[in-house]
């Protein structure tokens, strides 16, 4: 049994590959709206700007599922947001649990309705570790197509700072354009840190470019930054 096992597995990553030649290999079939996030603080200082200070910020969001299993057939559910600006702060969320152990592990889900977490950690500006998380307020859906507004609250450890609101989704094609990069698109005081976010790097990169979308800018001290646990 084993042979035909691995053939089988052998073949359908190579399809996988093949497809994603003019898709994303990870997250392929998500939908993109726009958003405002709302923030109003943790009520203490975390060490970022984004965290600290109360402001709106115009956004996309953008829900997703990470293996593209069809309706409502478990898989890790995505969220990841994009902050407009002079440089775009890109963070993003997986499913995942809420214990000590278990935050740091991705976990399969029926539904949108659920935690999200940021499996490992940011550091801010002050030097401090912090995980970031998310929730949604208002019911999602547990299929894409059941997707159509909603409210979502940011938390920051275990403290909420922040509400994301959907405004329009966007057309398939500038979903599907959307190249997100949580390493090269951060703050100098909100940033993610370590040898497993430093691979996503180039993994981001290679992934972006094989598809032909564009990727984010150069940003070398970031990449470096985020190696070095800086």
């Amino acid at each position: 049994m084993k042979g035909p096992v691995l053939a089988a597995v052998v073949v359908a990553l190579g399809v996988r590959v093949i497809r994603s030649r003019h898709r994303r290999f990870l997250h392929p079939d998500g939908r993109s709206f726009t958003a405002e996030l709302t923030v109003w603080g943790t009520g203490r200082t975390e060490g970022a700007d984004l965290l600290d200070h109360p402001a709106r910020h115009d956004a996309v969001v953008r829900i997703s599922k990470g293996a593209g299993t069809r309706g409502a057939r478990a898989d890790i559910r995505g969220l990841a947001v994009r902050l407009a600006g002079d440089r775009p702060l890109d963070l993003l969320w997986s499913t995942a649990g809420e214990g000590r152990f278990t935050r740091h592990l991705p976990a399969p889900r029926r539904t949108f309705d659920t935690f999200y977490g940021s499996i490992l950690p940011y550091r801010t500006g002050t030097r401090r570790k912090i995980y970031l998380g998310a929730r949604p307020d208002t019911p999602l859906g547990r299929t894409l197509q059941e997707l159509t507004d909603g409210t979502i609250t940011l938390y920051a450890g275990d403290r909420p700072f922040g509400r994301l609101t959907f405004g329009t989704q966007l057309p398939f094609r500038t979903d599907a354009e959307l190249a997100f990069d949580p390493v090269r698109n951060t703050a100098p005081d909100l940033h993610p840190t370590g040898f497993i976010h430093f691979t996503r790097a180039f993994a981001y990169r290679l992934s972006q470019r094989w598809r032909g979308a564009h990727p984010a800018a150069p940003a070398p001290s970031a990449v470096e930054r985020t190696a070095l646990h800086r």
